[in-house]
């Protein structure tokens, strides 16, 4: 299959993230049918749908005109069949469990043909384990999205054991259509790429917080007024690449390289999660949000009208929107 020939696509899970990949099918005028178990999610996810679109619209991202369009190619259903049957393309957003998304498969493969390209938005499973008892494995891959999908451009795309070149170019091609900036994991392991830098960093966090090294107000900010900018701009090491001066990331690497050992040999390189940490956590979020300038928002729903705001902006700057 190629990506030209994929016209209509499945979104299983009708949660954030299956409202999301639906909002941006959508946008790039393909027709989407949103399946979930339960008529309360559907409906949950019929209205995130619209919000995501009108935001769009406030934002001149889209036209009107667009929007309505747009919705009109997602629908909604509550049977498995008739979400699957015709479509090229699904996009399994599930729960994280192997179980689950082990069952969701082999009633997808029930009704589809042999070629449907099936790609999970698991955050760090492996498709191998998800693929174990599938009929057609070779069509199995995931794409993982950055919450929210609708905006941020990463999907990273794993693929198992029986995964075929094939699925994984065609899978590419299709999410660059979609405007998204896909990378491919050239081994399968569990987390992927951003998660697994993501929890590296948490576990640091978890470390420097719980010595009482500093509060979980200071680390965001010490992430976000620090590397986090740079991190918006280009990736860590291109970063890294311009602080070495005329040598580089080599000069860089080579002469930071004594300092940075004894950094390491500090640092934490435990492989637990406190069981205290999700408290400790929580509070110094409450804390840190009752500090912020109310016109960054002080509540959740504040702060996600805040975060995608911004992301607007800066997907603008690097000429993604």
């Amino acid at each position: 299959m190629k990506a030209s020939d994929i016209k209509k696509i499945a979104c299983i899970g009708a949660g954030v993230i299956g409202a999301g990949w639906a909002t941006n099918f959508a946008v790039r005028g393909y027709p989407v049918v949103i399946y979930d178990i339960m008529q309360a999610q559907l409906d949950a996810a019929k209205d995130t749908v619209k919000e995501n679109l009108d935001f769009l619209v406030k934002k001149e991202i889209i036209s009107s005109q667009s929007a309505a369009t747009a919705l009109a190619m997602v629908s909604y259903t509550l049977n498995l069949e008739e979400a699957v049957k015709n479509a090229q393309f699904i996009q399994e957003s599930g729960p994280e469990k192997y179980e689950i998304k082990q069952k969701v498969l082999a009633e997808i493969e029930e009704y589809t043909r042999a070629d449907t390209i099936i790609a999970s938005s698991t955050s760090g499973l492996l498709i191998t384990e998800i693929a174990k008892y599938a009929k057609h494995p070779e069509r199995c891959i995931g794409g993982h999205p950055y919450n929210p999908p609708h905006l941020i451009p990463l999907v990273e795309i794993t693929k198992g054991e029986q995964s075929s070149a094939e699925t994984v170019h065609c899978a590419k091609e299709f999410y660059t259509l979609l405007g998204k900036e896909p990378v491919v994991l050239n081994k399968e392991t569990l987390g992927f790429i951003a998660n697994r830098l993501q929890m590296a960093i948490s576990r640091e966090i978890m470390d420097l917080v719980m010595r009482g090294v500093c509060t979980i107000e200071d680390v965001d900010k010490a992430m976000l007024y620090g590397p986090g900018l740079r991190f918006a701009i280009m990736g860590p090491i291109l970063a890294l690449h311009l602080g070495g001066g005329p040598q580089g990331a080599k000069g860089m690497l080579t002469k930071m390289r004594e300092p940075g050992m004894m950094w390491l040999k500090d640092m934490a390189s435990g492989t637990e999660i406190p069981e205290e940490w999700a408290d400790i956590a929580h509070e110094g979020v409450l804390r840190e949000m009752e500090n912020r300038p109310a016109e960054f928002g002080k509540t959740d729903k504040e702060l996600i009208k805040f975060r995608d705001d911004m992301l607007i902006e800066l997907l603008k700057l690097h000429n993604k929107l």
